[in-house]
C-alpha cells in the first residue's frame, strides 16, 4: 500500500519561512508527478505548485517568487520551500503524487495533510 506522509507544518509569523516534505512509502514501481495543494477554511482546495518526474515545476500564480518545489526521486521525497509568507497561506496542505504500483498500476494518492499557519 503507497502511502504519502507530510511533515513540517505550523505556526509562523508573517514575512517567515516554512518548508513541508511529502515522502512517499510502500511497493511501488515509480512516482510520475508530485504536487502540493492547499485548502483554506471555507474555500476549494487548489493547486499550489507541481513538479514533473524530470523536474519541470508549475506554481500558482499567488506564490510564484515566494515558493519553491523540488523533489528528491531516490528519497521518494518532495519538498515545498514557502518564504515571505502571510495570512493568505494559511491552509492545510496536501501532497499529491501519481504512482505506479504492483497491485493498483498508475493511480494518484494524497497526504493526510498538514496545517500551515501564519499570524499577522
Amino acid at each position: 500500500q503507497v502511502q504519502l506522509v507530510e511533515s513540517g507544518g505550523g505556526l509562523v509569523q508573517a514575512g517567515g519561512s516554512l518548508r513541508l516534505s511529502c515522502a512517499a512509502s510502500g511497493n511501488m514501481f515509480s512516482i510520475d508527478g508530485m504536487g502540493w495543494y492547499r485548502q483554506a477554511p471555507g474555500k476549494q482546495r487548489e493547486m499550489v505548485a507541481t513538479i514533473t518526474s524530470g523536474g519541470c515545476t508549475k506554481y500558482a500564480d499567488s506564490v510564484k517568487g515566494r515558493f519553491s518545489v523540488s523533489r528528491d526521486n531516490a528519497k521518494k521525497t518532495a519538498y515545498l520551500q514557502m518564504n515571505s509568507l502571510n495570512s493568505e497561506d494559511t491552509a492545510v496542505y496536501y501532497c499529491n503524487a501519481v504512482v505506479s504500483s504492483p497491485s493498483t498500476g498508475w493511480r494518484e494518492y494524497w497526504g493526510q495533510g498538514t496545517q500551515v499557519t501564519v499570524s499577522s
